[in-house]
């Protein structure tokens, strides 16, 4: 079952539509620093993206960067929100669960098709972003230059990149948790999707207002960007284990409504 929903997935049009799409904009950026050599300042705009005139191999963690904040979580909000949703509303839920696999591993097959995606996503926006930089800034052989202006080694910043895709990664299962939550919810993929993105926006625009202060540890999107510490000298792991563990409760909370809730709910469609 797991197999079939992989390949559900990823042979839709749609699921290499919305990451191409997602793409676009890094591209365009890129194209537009290279053409008008004008970047923001440093600490200004996202991250990474000043650095990049003089090290393209950097653009791979702007673009995650660039895309991080909206489009990366749309995309995957609207693919978790029609996990479940999606089949209720083509009417094949039922018949899903005619089969003898039941509806723990059906949800557990939904779960890793949307974990793939997301995957797939940030690494497909990490390598276009590593070969847009490469083509149109120059590399620097030696590494590069960390956030607290220390060297790093090619080696160094290799690491530190693989550790800033994983943790961006993390970061999007928290959208895919309260994606899959509410499309067990809803016959509905695009209520289920919006759902999401309004927890998720909510959780954004608390995050600014000092009134709300004392929950915004605790919001979802808090720590998203806190891979940029990963690029310090030392590495500041506090805001990166703090964001690591927020998501993992937000992960196991939601996943374990989505599945008290498949699992007890009466499929009509």
């Amino acid at each position: 079952m797991i197999g079939v929903e992989l390949r559900k997935l990823f042979r839709r049009p749609r699921t290499w539509a919305t990451i191409a799409v997602l793409n676009a904009l890094p591209v365009l950026v890129a194209v537009l620093l290279q053409l008008t050599d004008l970047a923001p300042r440093p600490g200004e705009g996202p991250p990474f993206l000043s650095a990049v005139l003089t090290n393209g191999a950097l653009f791979p963690l702007a673009a995650l960067a660039i895309v991080l904040p909206l489009f990366l979580p749309i995309a995957v909000a609207v693919v978790a929100g029609d996990a479940v949703a999606g089949e209720a509303q083509a009417g094949t839920l039922r018949y899903l669960l005619v089969r003898p696999a039941g509806r723990t591993r059906l949800l557990v097959a939904k779960l890793l098709a949307v974990v793939a995606f997301v995957l797939v996503t940030v690494l497909v926006v990490a390598a276009v972003g590593y070969v847009v930089g490469a083509t149109l800034f120059e590399a620097q052989p030696t590494g590069g230059t960390s956030v607290s202006g220390t060297s790093l080694s090619q080696e160094e910043l290799a690491g530190r990149s693989l550790l800033a895709i994983g943790y961006v990664t993390v970061s999007m299962l928290g959208v895919a948790a309260f994606g899959l939550f509410f499309s067990t919810l809803t016959d509905s993929p695009l209520a289920a999707a919006l759902g999401a993105l309004a927890v998720l926006v909510t959780s954004s625009l608390l995050f600014t207002l000092d009134a709300a202060s004392p929950i915004a540890p605790y919001l979802p999107t808090r720590y998203w960007l806190a891979f940029v510490d990963l690029f310090r000298d030392p590495v500041l792991w506090r805001d990166v284990v703090r964001g690591l563990a927020l998501q993992g409760v937000y992960v196991g909370v939601l996943l374990a409504a989505a599945w008290a809730n498949f699992t007890t709910k009466d499929v009509t469609s």
